[in-house]
């Protein structure tokens, strides 16, 4: 999967679970039949983790071309010095440098063509921004990197994805009292079309079906109950299907979740965060996968976050990540996903 070229994965914030969940996925990678990958991080920060929760996890310093070869014997690691030391669940200001750095390194390498896709490991935008970080978040940091000087960045898109269930909020962190005053149909339009385009694209979906939800109870209830489905959601509904698109709704988000329903539909577009992830966290919380859709590289990530009440204890999880990782790799490979349902 990804043939020649490793998958490349960032460190994430140092003091937050990812650089142990990267240890925990090299251990796991033949039982989890994990792609190779190449992990941008410190190796004495690494070395000093996996003793702490006693991993056995040799390292190999290595670039991306030589990845493959050292995965199956060690971790290969293209080393990326921290600044300050690295306490796990201590998140620090000083250690910001190294984890943007560590993403913009990845973010080069895949649009350099020597990595196969870009899989993040976990960040805290709070921690960036008492350093001066200035993008609302990962993904926009993403879309300002795979812009060349003077380009407009891609428009990101974050799908989270399951084998039983796809979800993509078209509004994403913004406070709930600010969704019916951002949700216009344009914007419903151009995140439903980067969708359909990277289902076919990435995915190997021929014709995908797009269901999308109401953003008011009973999906407004013909306006009775609030007018946005009717005035909004509804006409971009019918642009979308003139486009050619297969989309249908807005549907009422109580009864789009159930097994049944979801065998209607490829991806389900939710009008606002918790509406698209409450329903995937519930249904997969384990499995689910962030994918970004829209940029010019392949990039997923563990649908959770830092974890610092946890880190350095030596009991996170590395579901999501193996996740992450198997679908990055599914994707550069091409192969098929037939449905997400």
């Amino acid at each position: 999967m990804g043939g020649e070229r490793p998958l490349v994965l960032t460190m994430g914030d140092p003091a937050g679970i990812g650089p142990e969940l990267a240890l925990k996925a090299w251990l796991t990678r033949r039982e989890a039949r994990l792609p190779p990958f190449l992990l941008l991080a410190d190796p004495a920060h690494l070395a000093a983790l996996a003793d702490r929760i006693g991993l056995e996890v040799p390292l190999a310093e290595s670039e991306p071309e030589g990845a493959p070869a050292a995965f199956s014997g060690a971790l290969p690691v293209l080393p990326l010095s921290l600044t300050a030391p690295a306490e796990p669940g201590r998140p620090d200001p000083a250690h910001a440098d190294a984890t943007l750095l560590s993403i913009a390194e990845a973010v080069r390498l895949a649009q350099a063509g020597r990595a196969a896709a870009v899989v993040t490991n976990p960040i805290a935008k709070h921690v960036l921004y008492a350093a001066g970080f200035r993008h609302p978040g990962h993904t926009e940091y993403l879309a300002a990197l795979a812009a060349a000087p003077g380009e407009t960045p891609p428009h990101p898109v974050m799908m989270i994805w399951s084998e039983g269930l796809a979800v993509v909020p078209v509004t994403v962190h913004i406070p709930l009292a600010a969704v019916p005053g951002a949700l216009t149909a344009e914007l419903i339009v151009t995140v439903a079309r980067i969708v359909a385009r990277d289902l076919v694209d990435r995915f190997g979906i021929a014709r995908p079906r797009l269901a999308l939800a109401g953003l008011n109870p009973h999906a407004g209830e013909s306006g009775a109950i609030g007018t946005e489905d009717r005035d909004v959601i509804a006409p971009a509904v019918e642009r979308l299907r003139q486009a050619g698109i297969e989309a249908s709704g807005p549907w009422p988000a109580d009864t789009m979740f159930h097994a049944r329903a979801r065998a209607g539909y490829d991806a389900a577009l939710a009008m606002y965060h918790d509406q698209a992830l409450v329903p995937i966290k519930t249904v997969a919380f384990d499995e689910a996968v962030n994918v970004t859709l829209g940029l010019p590289f392949i990039r997923t990530s563990p649908d959770h976050g830092t974890a610092f009440d946890i880190a350095g204890r030596g009991i996170a999880r590395p579901d999501s990540l193996l996740a992450a990782i198997r679908l990055a790799g599914r994707l550069a490979a091409r192969i098929p996903l037939a449905s997400a349902a």
